[in-house]
């Protein structure tokens, strides 16, 4: 079983998706586990905090690096093994097929999410962390990223989607997709679901999804 180790400082900001749907199936049927670990709860100071002013100045504030990698370190208990990724824009683009690898390892996998103006460096270093982007653009905190990373590797887990045809990627699906009814009829306008996949005929229809899918 794959089980996703999110540190965060706003564990709750996760409940809501991972308890709907695909998500939440595919953890009551033990495809995957997702657990919680809050740096507040490993600091010292009665205030719990988990931040502090830059060296050299600048604006913001940074992540502190004892209560992050004390909680990875909880994390890592039964699987020192286990790889840490921290979110961050300047890191290796996270891609479907980085997805589909690391949810054939079965592994346990550890997600740092940031904060404020960063995590202190030397929270890569002592975990030999990657960092890992979602994307080229700049969000409020790792949290998003790290659903999307979630999901991304859940769905791709054999028994999540139910059926191997369910995923994308192993079919012709293309980009268009359509339902019932045949014809709909929008502001006196008629739009018409395209013959071909009316068919019957599956050959015509899988080189039809190809030729939209390119």
């Amino acid at each position: 079983m794959t089980t996703f180790h999110l540190i965060s400082i706003f564990p709750k900001s996760f409940t809501s998706y991972i308890e709907c749907s695909i998500i939440a199936r595919a953890i009551k049927a033990k495809k995957i586990a997702v657990k919680f670990y809050d740096p507040r709860d490993y600091t010292a100071d009665k205030h719990r905090s988990v931040d502090d002013r830059p060296y050299g100045g600048g604006p913001g504030m940074v992540m502190s690096a004892e209560p992050i990698i004390l909680a990875a370190r909880a994390a890592r208990w039964r699987r020192p093994k286990a790889k840490v990724y921290l979110l961050a824009t300047t890191g290796k683009q996270f891609t479907n097929q980085l997805a589909g690898r690391l949810a054939k390892k079965n592994e346990d996998i550890i997600i740092i999410c940031g904060r404020y103006e960063g995590i202190d460096a030397r929270v890569k270093k002592i975990l030999r962390a990657e960092y890992l982007t979602i994307g080229p653009y700049v969000l409020t905190g790792g949290e998003l990223p790290a659903l999307v990373v979630i999901d991304a590797i859940a769905r791709q887990i054999p028994g999540v989607l139910g059926k191997t045809e369910s995923l994308e990627e192993s079919r012709p699906a293309g980009r268009e997709v359509y339902t019932r009814p045949e014809v709909m009829v929008i502001d006196g306008k008629n739009y018409r679901v395209p013959k071909v996949l009316l068919s019957g005929d599956h050959k015509k229809i899988t080189d039809w999804r190809q030729k939209r899918h390119r």
